[in-house]
């Protein structure tokens, strides 16, 4: 028995037939929903769909709960309104709407929302009619949601909430007559506040290198190999006939007589050895030129002269024949731990290439995605040809959708191993419009992305026996955590966050970095060793330049620290050739100094944070509590004992003297103004002094 669908209610504000969507680009040969339509609204071939989505995600379904004709009735007019914000009904019931049309994605979110309050008024008793909810009922409503969803979630339903309310005017029933909120935005009524930090992990490091490594082996070592073989898979496959014309014996004799022609075997798992499995007949009907599908026919068990050419081939296989596990040989080597090297894979057979493909695309898109720090949207809308160059530095151009409803073409710039990445997955790809399609069901919309970096894990666990590569730890990664982490390591260095912001395409007034830049790079516990690490070895690597310097009699810096560095320095030179030590005595005696120094852009500080004796920064200072150090914003260069100022940082300050002489000398400055700039004019000359002072005495 079939159930009737309740008949659906008509709109005071739309009509029936016209087409629901009016505000974005259509596609060619577009076939429009039209607003009467009240079980979905399918926008596929309508409007362009990213390429990570797939074709249910671009579907706006009336299903379940908003199946009910006042509840369904109200799903599409709120659709119809985010999908067309200037439409002639919209602006007529008095309501002045940003331009941009929400996005489908967004317009199914708020559609989710809506069937959780149509199940919460069922619940409670409610009727479907917005219009009769009273104040004291959304209150009801946030604090169920409070005891179920996150802070985030709830923030969103209250979104939904005022956006009922706004709308009214368009709506048949007039949506939500109050908003108990009015004049907080939905963040401040669901009370959550804004993070410093992006709620996006970070991925361990003990995740992080070892899949990096394995991802730039396969890319860089492996790849050779894995296209070459299908190559030559694809030449035997496309020399096959299925035709059987008798000459079967012909042809196998031919093969066993020349040396050359290998009989190919299924090869054995790297635990049992050099031992080889038994002859894979599959492959060796392709090799003598018969298709996949003849094997059973050429070499069957079940007939006479079938058994005849097994026999004849395990004789020439216990004879001595040569032997091979895959459609090629000479495959790259590997280092053991034993010092011994052997091939990566023990064969690239027909089965064995399909697999090692999708790993290596897979393995193309782990590069791609940890070191480019593009969303997954932007990487899948790459294309084959999209590396350009972009002000003079190598970069990938694609589509930015978030937040950008035009779908701009942004260029993010990359390294080398980006770029081979890249190179490598075009020529697995089959389209010419996707990077990274799908390569079993080549029919799907897209490639599962979380799928891709599981199975590229999973599989460099399973075979690492034979590839020599690193263990991946078990943990769950995701593209966004990629960007995270890069991101966070990408800050660590001087002078960044512009190039994060540029590199995330945030987008802000503030030198194109915003608040979204500053979350992404903030440091991670799990980090924390390594990013110490890290530092204090790049640390250690500019003491060893100037250690260099002294022992070239060239002037490390000028200043109070400055002598303190190079009696420091003199010291050690005086103890190594004293003991007759060589360059690793040096350095061992360097490190263990252990000197206290900060490299910046302007001076060098060599304060001793256990004894800050001279540090002007601290003078008359409240110091944070479980603060270490000096003060930065503090510095003063020009009178400080353990300012250090490099031969690097004099023209810095030479220049900036020149500025200032500059603007004292524009006509119509102020007097106060004017007194400024001769007051840092004064601070600037001292630090040069200190140059020129130690110049002379030198």
């Amino acid at each position: 028995m079939s159930i009737q669908r309740p008949s659906a209610q008509s709109s005071a504000a739309f009509d029936a037939h016209e087409p629901v969507i009016q505000s974005h680009p259509l596609l060619a040969d577009a076939r429009v929903p039209q607003f009467g339509e009240t079980r979905e609204w399918n926008l596929n071939g309508v409007i362009s769909r990213p390429a990570r989505l797939y074709a249910a995600a671009w579907t706006l379904v009336f299903s379940q709960e908003l199946a009910e004709p006042p509840w369904n009735l109200l799903a599409r007019e709120l659709s119809m309104v985010m999908l067309n914000p200037r439409h002639p009904a919209v602006t007529t019931a008095g309501l002045s709407l940003k331009p941009t049309p929400a996005n489908p994605s967004t317009v199914i979110s708020e559609l989710s929302h809506l069937r959780r309050l149509a199940r919460w008024a069922e619940a409670n008793g409610l009727p479907p009619e917005l219009a009769s909810w009273q104040d004291n009922d959304l209150r009801r409503l946030v604090s169920d949601l409070r005891e179920q969803l996150s802070g985030s979630s709830v923030r969103h339903y209250i979104g939904t909430l005022k956006m009922l309310h706004q709308y009214g005017p368009a709506l048949t029933g007039e949506g939500l007559r109050t908003d108990p909120w009015a004049g907080k935005s939905a963040r401040d009524a669901s009370q959550t506040p804004v993070a410093a930090v992006v709620s996006t992990p970070a991925i361990p490091p003990e995740q992080w290198f070892p899949l990096i490594r394995a991802a730039w082996t396969y890319v860089h070592t492996f790849a050779p190999d894995i296209l070459r073989a299908h190559q030559r898979y694809q030449e035997l496959v496309g020399n096959a006939t299925k035709k059987i014309t008798g000459d079967q014996d012909a042809r196998l004799t031919t093969w066993l007589a020349d040396p050359a022609n290998p009989i190919p075997v299924h090869a054995g798992p790297y635990d049992a050895g050099q031992d080889r499995g038994e002859v894979n007949w599959s492959l060796l009907t392709l090799m003598l030129g018969w298709d996949h599908s003849c094997g059973a026919t050429i070499f069957g068990r079940n007939r006479t002269t079938g058994r005849q050419r097994i026999a004849r081939v395990e004789d020439a296989v216990s004879s001595g024949h040569r032997t091979t596990t895959g459609v090629i040989d000479d495959l790259a080597q590997v280092q053991r731990g034993d010092g011994t090297s052997t091939p990566w894979h023990r064969g690239l057979a027909p089965r064995a290439i399909g697999l090692e493909r999708r790993m290596l695309r897979n393995a193309c898109y782990v590069l791609v995605v940890g070191l480019s720090m593009m969303r997954d949207s932007e990487i899948h809308e790459i294309a084959p040809g999209s590396i350009v160059e972009y002000y003079g530095t190598p970069a990938i151009k694609s589509t930015k959708g978030k937040h950008d409803p035009d779908l701009p073409i942004k260029h993010w710039w990359i390294t080398a191993p980006v770029a081979e990445a890249v190179v490598v997955a075009e020529r697995l790809s089959e389209r010419h419009d996707r990077l990274f399609p799908p390569m079993v069901r080549k029919s799907a919309d897209v490639s599962r992305s979380h799928q891709m970096l599981e199975a590229f894990a999973a599989h460099v666990n399973t075979t690492r026996a034979g590839t020599g590569l690193q263990e991946i730890p078990p943990g769950k990664t995701r593209p966004h955590m990629f960007r995270r982490t890069m991101a966070m390591l990408t800050d660590h260095f001087p002078g960044s966050e512009i190039a994060l912001g540029i590199q995330l395409k945030h987008i802000a007034s503030r030198a194109l970095a915003n608040r979204s830049t500053q979350g992404y790079a903030n440091a991670d516990s799990s980090w924390a060793e390594h990013l110490e690490s890290a530092i204090e070895a790049a640390r250690f690597r500019r003491v060893e330049d100037l250690y260099r310097a002294h022992k070239a009699g060239e002037p490390i810096g000028y200043g109070p620290g400055a002598e303190r560095m190079t009696q420091a320095f003199s010291g050690i030179q005086q103890t190594v050739q004293a003991r007759g030590g060589d360059a690793i005595v040096e350095r061992a005696m360097l490190r263990k100094a252990r000197l206290s120094i900060r490299f910046g852009v302007l001076n060098h500080c060599v304060m001793d944070e256990n004894n800050p004796v001279g540090a002007a920064c601290l003078e008359n200072a409240v110091v944070p509590e479980g603060h270490k150090g000096p003060l930065q914003d503090r510095c003063r260069p020009d009178r400080c004992a353990n300012s250090v100022i490099g031969p690097e940082h004099a023209p810095i300050w030479a220049s900036e003297r020149q500025t200032l002489l500059t603007l004292i000398d524009t006509p119509g400055l102020s007097a106060c103004r004017k007194a400024v700039l001769q007051r840092e004019l004064g601070d600037v000359d001292a630090v040069i002094r200190k140059t020129h002072t130690d110049k002379e005495q030198a």
